[in-house]
């Protein structure tokens, strides 16, 4: 049988496609590009805000201190920025946001910069020196026990700092037994297991003795010590980061240790601030953090409670750093540092 033109031929000859399935077609697409390309418009805000952290970090010595002394404040806690890090992320996480996450980038590859060094431990064997400093607090309520607590560190020369005059008696005699040497110049004091001479007050300004320097003779020859507690610093809603009488009283004690004539020079004290912030340049230009060269983490000294910066320091010149950490907490607001360096 001959089929007639333009019958239907069955299931071979496929049906012309419908308007309808065309048009759903075109919005799914254009729907699929506006997902795409909201992925990247998205997050703008974020993106600033990792862009700005970024800055901060690499830019923080250029930020003034003409306001407020702002500059050194975010010094001070400049590595607790990393915290910004996992919130933006978050955040960018949940804005489904392409542009907030690839930004997040340049921070965390900045912090890691500063700060990653850190992260691992640096502390090392050998040493013939171990060296402890501790500011015990005016207020301590056992200074007996809080001086022999440090002192079972194994120090062979110990610093103290704000040592009130009532209680300067009660830390002699409970370092009498481990220390045969020692001075005392107004709040801070030095003890060590060997000889000492030429104990004097170093002046940073302060109108009362807050800073000494000791010729100590180790087996392996003279060093000079010096002993530092800087002025307070204070954070005002009205005034900023009071730091100004410790900023002056730095660069005098700097001063002071570029005079020293001999080659080995070490400075134990609070010096209320950190390495990072510009305004100790006077003092950290010259010398060497051992927390920075041998030590495990951080080693953040203040507040003792919740400790969020290291502004209690152990510093060097002409000897090299092995190990640095920090001791367990006594009845002060501060933690004990030690450092064990090779002369």
């Amino acid at each position: 049988m001959v089929q007639a033109y333009g019958a239907d031929t069955g299931s071979d000859r496929a049906e012309p496609p419908r308007t309808g399935s065309r048009l759903r077609d075109l919005r799914d697409l254009r729907d699929r590009w506006g997902r795409a390309r909201g992925i990247w418009r998205r997050g703008v805000v974020l993106a600033a805000c990792s862009v700005l952290l970024t800055l901060v970090m690499v830019f923080h010595a250029r930020i003034p201190n003409t306001v407020g002394n702002l500059g050194s404040l975010i010094e001070t806690f400049l590595p607790w920025i990393g915290l910004f890090v996992p919130l933006l992320l978050i955040l960018g996480l949940v804005r489904r946001s392409a542009t907030a996450l690839i930004a997040l980038l340049l921070p965390v590859l900045v912090w890691f910069n500063l700060f990653g060094g850190l992260l691992t431990g640096k502390s090392g064997s050998g040493g013939d020196l171990t060296v402890a400093t501790h500011n015990v607090n005016a207020g301590n309520s056992d200074p007996a026990g809080t001086a022999r607590q440090v002192a079972g560190s194994g120090a062979d020369v110990l610093a103290l700092e704000e040592l009130p005059d009532g209680q300067v008696a009660e830390y002699e005699a409970a370092l009498a037994d481990r220390y045969p040497y020692h001075s005392v110049q107004g709040t801070v004091g030095l003890w060590s297991k060997y000889p000492m001479r030429d104990p004097r007050e170093v002046d940073i300004k302060m109108g009362w003795p807050r800073a000494m320097r000791a010729t100590v003779t180790t087996p392996r020859g003279d060093v000079a010590f010096y002993v530092a507690h800087l002025p307070s610093v204070r954070v005002k809603l009205h005034a900023g980061f009071t730091a100004n009488q410790r900023d002056g009283s730095a660069d005098t004690l700097g001063e002071a240790i570029a005079d020293e004539r001999l080659d080995k020079v070490i400075l134990l004290g609070d010096l209320n601030g950190t390495m990072n912030d510009r305004s100790l340049n006077a003092v950290s230009s010259q010398l060497r953090s051992t927390q920075g060269a041998a030590g495990d983490g951080f080693g953040f000294s203040w507040p003792a409670s919740f400790p969020m910066a290291r502004i209690d320091q152990i510093l060097v010149k002409g000897v090299e750093p092995k190990a640095s950490w920090t001791l367990p907490a006594t009845d002060s607001d501060h933690l004990p540092i030690a450092a064990r360096v090779e002369l």
